[in-house]
């Protein structure tokens, strides 16, 4: 609308997991968009602020803007979503390698690396290569802890299961509610319903980043899970998921940042509501008329109670391979900032700016061709 700013909404397409980095770039947008602009060039040829400012442009005309954030440095974008318009702007290089799938019909490569002085970048040809070499060195060791972790926080949840605590029963009562109260007299959407998958949190070099407040703030409700790790908060959430794809709803699927097989929250944006599993390191606090269950009611706390020394130590074990990751993420982006500086002497960033508004304009020009379009409808 115009003079009314836009809503920015924050989440990750790709993640520092158990398994590595994982990728969920195909869910950025669907790849019969309006347009798809995937932005090429070296470390600090400005590419996350070339996506930045025209996010920034477009989020002061109005629009909505998703902005999809690098989990490998907070203050850098991988990606720029103009839903309404149906249009993105992603980060094509590596670790997350993106090559138009429709060249010409929806995507073309912007390429800053137009814009350098590739003489100038020839003469740092070592040490670029050295810092190339260490950067991937440090996110291995990264990934070792990561996946150390998940082993840890496997045995903390296993304890209810291998004491008997959890009762099934109970649980699957839970879930079965839910599913009454969420989808109870709701008609069908669509015989063919999509799940996008992201992730609202991410393991980063300051620790877990989380934007879930900037996913789920601004919906009719959310129904808030509470409980142990180990209660099937997870499992739950899968559930309520699958029920809603059976029942023809759309859904947004945000994964676990340690185990991205692992569904943390939902969104069923038809529904306006979300379903938020509330657990280290994003808990969520209740709003006026949110629900709020606790999968602890399906828990016998006297079988639950016990080897709480095994437990702790499994506990602090995880905690300390996650301080671990952190520590060696924080290095490679320390390293990768370095090898940046290898580059910025030698790019033409007026030219980059010039090439930053005539791409702003075109967007433009879509949404004005957009807005058309949904005026004759």
């Amino acid at each position: 609308m115009p003079g009314t700013k836009g809503r920015l909404k924050k989440v990750f397409p790709g993640g520092n997991t158990c398994v590595g980095f994982y990728s969920f770039y195909d869910y950025i947008i669907e790849p019969d968009a309006v347009r798809i602009f995937v932005v090429k060039g070296g470390p600090g040829v400005g590419k996350s602020t070339f996506m930045r400012k025209i996010g920034e442009a477009m989020l002061e005309k109005g629009c909505d803007v998703e902005f999809h954030c690098c989990s490998s440095d907070n203050g850098s974008l991988d990606g720029v979503v103009f839903p309404a318009i149906r249009v993105a702007m992603i980060d094509g290089t590596a670790p997350h390698i993106v090559d138009p799938k429709n060249p010409g019909a929806v995507d073309e490569i912007i390429h800053l690396g137009d814009h350098w002085n590739e003489e100038g970048l020839r003469a740092n040809k070592e040490k670029i290569l050295a810092c190339n070499k260490e950067v991937g060195r440090l996110f291995r060791r990264a990934y070792a802890y990561l996946a150390g972790a998940k082993l840890f926080l496997d045995e903390v949840e296993s304890y209810y299961q291998d004491t008997g605590a959890l009762d099934t029963g109970a649980f699957d009562r839970i879930v079965l509610n839910l599913i009454h109260e969420i989808f109870e007299g709701k008609p069908r959407r669509t015989d063919a319903p999509k799940v996008r998958h992201l992730f609202a949190t991410a393991n980063t070099p300051d620790g877990f980043i989380n934007h879930l407040e900037t996913i789920v703030g601004h919906l009719n409700k959310r129904y808030i899970i509470n409980g142990d790790d180990g209660t099937g908060k997870t499992v739950l959430i899968r559930r309520l998921m699958e029920a809603a794809l059976m029942r023809g709803f759309d859904a947004e699927a945000y994964h676990c940042a340690l185990n991205p097989n692992l569904v943390d929250h939902l969104v069923i944006p038809a529904l306006s509501i979300a379903v938020i599993n509330s657990v280290e390191p994003h808990f969520y606090q209740p709003k006026s008329g949110d629900s709020v269950t606790n999968t602890m009611q399906c828990v016998n706390l006297l079988l639950s109670t016990k080897y709480p020394a095994e437990k702790q130590v499994a506990r602090e074990m995880y905690r300390q391979c996650m301080e671990q990751a952190t520590g060696f993420l924080a290095r490679a982006k320390t390293e990768h900032d370095e090898m940046e500086q290898y580059y910025l002497p030698h790019m033409n960033f007026d030219a980059i700016n010039a090439r930053r508004e005539k791409v702003l304009a075109r967007i433009l020009e879509l949404a004005e061709e957009a807005n058309g379009k949904e005026h004759l409808k």
